[in-house]
Formats: structure tokens, C-alpha cells, sequence
């Protein structure tokens, strides 16, 4: 009811503050840069990669601290009106991933859980309006909505996505954010997001501990073995934390530099493993 500025950021790279984009756990916030308005090509291969950008910043104890950029991997032609413009959070558990509009650049979909090194998960570009000159059309924005994309194209229609497992994200991961359904979305609002304690979110943080090397390599059978029969309904609460209780164990041990790997991650599948067994 009474807002107040509790603290605020520059950045000499920035022409258009245009909007801003908070990750589900609010330590995270994506401000895009639309440089030229919009209306003119900006992905070039010779544009500045921080000009037309996403500025990633981190928040703590009401702080904001520049962590990185992210801007199309791809550059783009002379008349391809492009620059960072609207989008959401696709909502994976255990990463921070958003999927945007470029107007011609086309979709990107972004990973920014380390803020330092985004990269780009997956792409979709229809190419120019036209090879020989400028006119303006585009993804004006794309949002996440109950398990698809929705593009909307200034010249070419609406345009309606699903997800596909690629080395960047497992099928498992991509099941865990369909589990995610509501009745209303307004990407403005950004309502936070709980996932439930199922199968399918257990087996989105193992194949992230798999793929980031943050788990010891002879838990992995383990653990794909006790999900398995969870989701068959044959593995009993004992048998869930003893499981858990392992993973506990090397979370405690990484904390104390004694191991490397991913204690977070860790702790949540443990718990996860926990809670599915009642």
C-alpha cells in the first residue's frame, strides 16, 4: 500500500530502461535495454553486446550488484529490427530460465542462474521480413503460459511453442515446469512458484546435479533407482530417506570443503526424496 525505493542501479550502457524481470526466488532481477525503440537493427554483429542488452542483477539485503549481460548469440542483419523486448520465466525448479522476444531476432530463451555467464538454452528465428530493407515486425513478446510459449509476431501472427529435451535441458526438467498450471497469467504480476513434491521434480534435480557434475558419480544409480520405483509406488518412506540421508551426507561434507559438488542442489533433492515418501 505504501511503496518506497529501497535502492537504485545506472548503467552507462543503457539507453531504454524498458522493463524488468525477477527470478521465482526474487534474488535476481533482468532489466532489457531497448535501444532504437525498437525500430531499428541492433543485434549486429558490429552493435556493442551490452547495447540493446539484458543487464542481470543480483539482489541481496535490498542491494542490486551487476552480475553480467546477456544479448542474442547470433548477430542479425541490416534489416532486422532487433533488441532485448518482453518475456517471462519459464518455470524449471532449480534454475532461472526466461524465454523473450527480439522482434526479428526472434526467441530466446535464456539461463541466467549463474548471472555472470547467461547462455542461451534454445532458439526460434523466422529471419528477416525481407533481405533487402528494414520494415518493422517481429516478437513483440513471448510468454510461458501452462506448458507452451506464445510468440507474438508484429507481421506474422501468434505463434505457439513446446519444449524439447536438448544437452541444455532434460525432458524431466521440461516436465517439471508443465506440472506448473494456472488459470490466469499476467507477466507483470510474476506470481511465485511452489512446485510440488513429485517424481518429476526430484528427477529435474538429479539430471542438474548429473549435467554440473554436483553429484558423486556412484549416487547417481541410487537415486534414478528409489525415483523409479516412487513413481511405481513401490518404494517404502525408509527406503526414500535412507537415500536422502546419503545425499545429506555429501551436502555436509561439500559445505565443509571436504567434497566438491553441489550442496544446494543436494539438500533440495534430499528433501524432495523425503517428502515423497509421506
Amino acid at each position: 500500500m505504501n511503496p518506497r525505493r529501497i535502492d537504485e542501479v545506472l548503467d552507462p550502457n543503457f539507453a531504454y530502461w524498458h522493463s524488468a524481470t525477477f527470478n521465482n526466488g526474487g534474488t535476481k532481477v533482468v532489466f532489457t535495454d531497448e535501444w532504437g525503440g525498437g525500430g531499428q537493427a541492433r543485434c549486429r554483429a558490429s552493435d556493442p553486446p551490452t547495447w540493446g542488452a539484458n543487464a542481470i542483477f543480483t539482489i541481496e539485503d535490498g542491494e542490486m550488484t551487476l552480475g553480467g549481460y546477456y544479448k542474442l548469440p547470433v548477430p542479425q542483419t541490416e534489416t532486422e529490427n532487433c533488441v532485448a523486448h518482453n518475456g517471462s520465466i519459464i518455470p524449471v525448479p532449480g534454475r532461472d530460465l526466461m524465454v523473450q522476444a527480439w522482434y526479428q531476432g526472434g526467441l530466446s530463451i535464456m539461463d541466467f542462474t549463474d548471472p555472470e555467464n547467461a547462455f542461451e538454452v534454445a532458439f526460434f528465428d523466422r529471419g528477416p521480413l525481407s533481405a533487402e530493407a528494414l520494415f518493422t515486425g517481429g516478437y513483440w513478446s513471448t510468454y510461458w503460459h501452462n506448458g507452451r510459449i506464445y510468440g507474438a509476431e508484429i507481421s506474422r501472427g501468434i505463434d505457439v511453442f513446446r519444449l524439447t529435451p536438448t544437452e541444455h535441458l532434460s525432458q524431466a526438467e521440461i516436465d517439471a515446469a508443465e506440472l506448473i498450471q494456472i488459470d490466469q497469467f499476467n507477466a507483470q504480476m510474476q506470481p511465485l512458484t511452489i512446485w510440488p513434491a513429485v517424481v518429476p521434480v526430484a528427477r529435474a534435480y538429479l539430471d542438474q546435479l548429473v549435467r554440473g557434475n554436483g553429484i558423486l558419480n556412484d549416487r547417481v544409480p541410487d537415486v534414478g533407482n528409489i525415483l523409479d520405483r516412487a513413481e511405481r509406488g513401490t518404494a517404502t518412506a525408509m527406503q526414500l530417506a535412507e537415500v536422502a540421508a546419503q545425499l545429506d551426507q555429501d551436502a555436509t561434507a561439500i559445505r565443509a570443503g571436504t567434497l566438491g559438488g553441489d550442496a544446494e542442489r543436494l539438500s533440495t533433492l534430499a528433501e524432495l526424496l523425503r517428502n515423497l515418501g509421506g
